[in-house]
């Protein structure tokens, strides 16, 4: 299990939280919805913006392929906080609570696909039971291990299993770009134990791949764009939770909100940004990590992104 220990505390005080502001899950009903509102609004990060994670590419698999995206030197960058420059955040999910009855879900199955080495999106939304597919675009194997986690429990293993190579890439040339059917796809069922709202994926070869989603018990969500903006609508009218949660941004925001009839609700709300070293994971200059530590030429150039 690749869950660090600063990760790990942060899904146990996520779950702790959810435990108190979540009511338990009950059967949703999809209705007609009369004189819906909408509510819209824009999360922001309070803070300083922290550092990206850092990867040592030569101590993973697939060093010359993965490192078409790094930082020059050999390191990849995982951002895990998108910000723009008016601290719009991106990636914070945004839910209602409360809502009983209303509009269908969207019914199709979410995709997580590992592209060069991540995957994405970097944040889904799931509902509990149904499946999720992973597809693999890259020439590299991946290995995807979810995980689900408790404060009683810890981390608990939802799926471990193999991502074989896409074979239609053009195996062996670092220029090819993604123009080509995905690979073997897998799918499954996500089944969250009671009162478990999240789930954690990481590739077992390579940790600098995660991906995070939340379970929702109706369709009344919005995951936050490029620019913190989010949107909700044909919301029945009345007083629900507004759930507002990041993954590495601490416990989240829950706010009681009223969205009257065929009007516009607008909420604005600041996540603080973690303070201190959240992660053992920053580009050192040590000539143990250094390419030439191997003992064999290496070349990491980055061919599709030259991260900063």
């Amino acid at each position: 299990m690749r869950l660090t220990r600063s990760s790990l505390l942060r899904c146990l005080a996520l779950v702790v939280w959810l435990s108190q502001v979540v009511p338990p899950l009950s059967a949703y009903e999809i209705v007609d919805v009369q004189h819906g509102g909408t509510l819209e609004g824009r999360v922001t990060l309070s803070g300083a913006v922290p550092d990206p994670k850092a990867f040592n590419l030569i101590t993973f698999p697939d060093p010359t392929y993965c490192g078409r995206i790094s930082n020059g030197k050999g390191w990849r960058l995982l951002r895990d906080f998108i910000v723009n420059s008016e601290s719009g955040l991106k990636n914070a999910v945004v839910l209602l609570e409360g809502v009983e009855s209303g509009k269908p879900f969207d019914l199709s199955v979410p995709l997580i696909e590992a592209r060069d080495c991540m995957f994405g999106p970097w944040m889904t939304i799931v509902r509990n039971g149904h499946a999720v597919e992973v597809v693999n675009m890259d020439p590299v194997m991946h290995d995807i291990q979810g995980y689900e986690t408790s404060p009683e429990a810890g981390a608990r293993v939802l799926f471990n299993t193999p991502l074989i190579l896409n074979q239609q890439h053009q195996r062996g040339n670092m220029h090819a770009i993604h123009n080509h059917a995905p690979g073997k796809s897998l799918v499954g069922p996500v089944y969250l134990n009671k009162g478990r709202r999240t789930f954690y994926m990481q590739c077992g070869f390579h940790a600098y791949m995660e991906s995070w989603a939340m379970a929702v018990n109706n369709p009344y969500y919005a995951v936050t764009d490029d620019q913190g903006a989010f949107k909700i609508d044909n919301v029945p009218p009345g007083t629900y939770q507004m759930v507002v949660w990041h993954p590495q941004a601490g416990p989240g925001v829950t706010r009681t909100i009223t969205v009257g009839p065929d009007g516009m609700t607008v909420e604005h709300v600041a996540l603080p940004a973690p303070r201190g070293t959240r992660t053992a994971y920053r580009v050192m200059d040590n000539p143990r990590f250094g390419l030439e530590s191997l003992g064999h030429p290496v070349e990491i150039e980055p061919l599709v992104e030259h991260q900063h």
